[in-house]
């Protein structure tokens, strides 16, 4: 007989999971199973680590499975004595399972328990994984297919397939975040490498998307257009660490600001929506406002600006907009925003506030405007460090431009904080994103899609979405992205009209495309051509960020 044991965790200052309910349909769903004499289930809940390890001694389980919250790299999260979150560190995890050699399959039902999984592994043959957040039903749909096909006498493997496809089944776009590291996979792997130990390559023809055929591996993820934001429940968000951890962490502290800056279309807005998933995780009330959706004629004065940010923060938290009752007498309207938060909106938000501000570029504008909002989001930031009311709130600003309006150094929000700035994705995380297209090359193949487009992530999706599609081969992408024939023509001709109406901009560029070596062509015009995304810096000159722009810039403005 198989012991199941069952370890829950729902501290007090966390959110709320149905953790009951799952183990529940694991109860239920062994009970009715042909093989149901095979396996004891013994549960634990509200588990702290002295529980933990203690179970596991007393009990030697062949099957682990923890229900609760993970915290990526910080570990998981169990409780301390007074109920409150305590978290447990993923090499001491590691550490403890190393010591159980009966434990066969360790199932961590958490969000962001991946890393956790990686390192358990190297001391169980199977063990199961978040690779980011999983809502409450997709964790129970898993769990109940995950052990309907044990008490069915399917083995770990088969078990983990039919966990995601109960998630499928009921609709909902999870599935690919539960993974699964299993020992006979990674042996299965090694007998098909070569005599020097690399796996064989076996590129297909036309750069077709992966497919049961032979030695070619299965297309493992749906696919997904590659536009806008990437969804949290997405495959295909690669994380960009030690960012994301960074991020996670900062957000938890008192009064905290992070500046997210990066060109358009490289994932800033994917970034800022997992740390408000974060934040939710932990407890915190989260609005989020994109300055793109603020009507022109709120934008004329502060008092107006100032109305519809704090309506729209009010609507975001779902709480009544008490506007008139703030918006009154002789106090000008930064002092009467700050009473609405003060004595409102902060006040009924018992954890905090992480309040995210999307497309800050659309203030910068309006110069007068811009420096009376920053200056206030400034002053919040800093009344945090001695008033505690204001330590509930967290600040997310993301702006893809430089800030070159004349903020004072003492007023500015730009100057604080953590600030972030994206980077393009290296070979290793495209070579991850080939991967989980289905699509099997080797690494010169990768090589000459980053020669062509960089590490820009949405121009590396777009390719690898249209390949995986069967619609083209690496040689014809190569050959037709940079014309108007291509699949870059709408955004490569936004960056054309863009330059058009710069003459500065547009002499830079010529300037930058033409040159066989990096080249100066002034600090101004060098950092608006990297806010956006054209080109990236060598000390202090510049070079097209790839060749994608430099052979369309060529041929669009008549260049030899």
């Amino acid at each position: 007989m198989k012991k199941i044991l069952i370890l829950s965790a729902n501290p007090t200052n966390t959110s709320k999971l149905r953790l009951d309910e799952e183990v529940r349909e694991i109860q239920a769903g062994l009970e009715r199973a042909k093989n149901r004499d095979k396996f004891e289930i013994i549960t634990k809940w509200a588990v702290r680590p002295d529980d933990l390890r203690r179970a596991l001694l007393d009990y030697e389980p062949e099957i682990v499975h923890f229900s609760g919250h993970g915290s990526g790299e910080d570990g998981l999260v169990l409780e301390n004595a007074t109920g409150q979150m305590q978290l447990v560190s993923t090499n001491s995890l590691a550490r403890l399972f190393g010591l159980f050699e009966k434990t066969e399959c360790v199932l961590l039902n958490a969000c962001y328990s991946e890393t956790q999984a990686e390192a358990i592994f190297q001391h169980v043959d199977r063990v199961i994984g978040m690779n980011q957040a999983i809502g409450d039903r997709a964790a129970i749909e898993f769990a109940i297919g995950f052990y309907d096909a044990l008490g069915a006498d399917r083995n770990y493997d088969d078990a983990y397939e039919f966990g995601c496809s109960a998630i499928d089944l009921e609709g909902i776009s999870e599935s690919a975040t539960p993974v699964l590291k299993s020992r006979l996979k990674s042996r299965i792997i090694a007998n098909n490498s070569n005599s020097n130990g690399n796996a064989v390559s076996n590129p297909v023809e036309n750069d077709k998307p992966a497919l049961e055929n032979g030695n070619i591996p299965t297309l493992i993820y749906p696919l997904e257009n590659p536009e806008g934001q990437v969804p949290l429940e997405s495959s295909f968000y690669i994380e960009r660490l030690p960012i994301e951890t960074d991020c996670y962490q900062e957000i938890l502290k008192p009064g905290s600001l992070i500046r997210v800056k990066a060109p358009r279309q490289m994932g800033k807005t994917s970034l800022m929506s997992r740390i408000l998933n974060h934040a939710t995780q932990k407890g915190f009330q989260t609005a989020s406002l994109n300055f793109q959706e603020a009507d022109a004629e709120f934008l004329t004065s502060i008092d107006g600006f100032l109305r519809w940010f704090c309506g729209n923060i009010s609507y975001e938290l779902n709480l009544p907009d008490k506007l008139d009752d703030f918006w009154q007498g002789v106090l000008g309207s930064k002092s009467k925003s700050t009473k609405y938060f003060e004595r409102y909106l902060l006040p009924e938000i018992q954890h905090g506030i992480v309040l995210a501000l999307d497309e800050v570029d659309e203030v910068f504008k309006h110069p007068e405007l811009a420096a009376d909002f920053f200056g206030l989001l400034r002053s919040w930031h800093e009344r945090a460090k001695n008033e505690p009311i204001w330590q509930k709130l967290r600040l997310v600003i993301v702006h893809s431009k430089e800030v070159y309006i004349p903020l004072n150094i003492n007023q500015s929000p730009f100057n604080v904080g953590l600030p972030i700035e994206l980077p393009e994705l290296t070979q290793v995380q495209v070579e991850e994103l080939v991967q989980r297209h289905g699509i099997n090359w080797t690494d010169k193949q990768v090589e000459r899609l980053m020669q062509l487009v960089g590490g820009h992530p949405y121009l590396v999706r777009v390719a690898l979405y249209e390949i995986a599609r069967d619609r083209m081969n690496l040689e014809e992408l190569i050959q037709i992205a940079p014309t108007e024939e291509g699949i870059y023509n709408e955004h490569l001709r936004r960056h054309l009209l863009n330059l058009g109406q710069d003459s500065n901009l547009l002499a830079a560029v010529k300037k930058v495309v033409v040159a066989k070596l990096p080249v100066d062509v002034g600090t101004t015009e060098a950092f608006k051509l990297r806010s956006m995304g054209l080109v990236k810096f060598k000390g202090n000159t510049v070079t097209p960020l790839c060749d994608l722009y430099r052979q369309y810039f060529c041929d669009r403005l008549g260049i030899n």
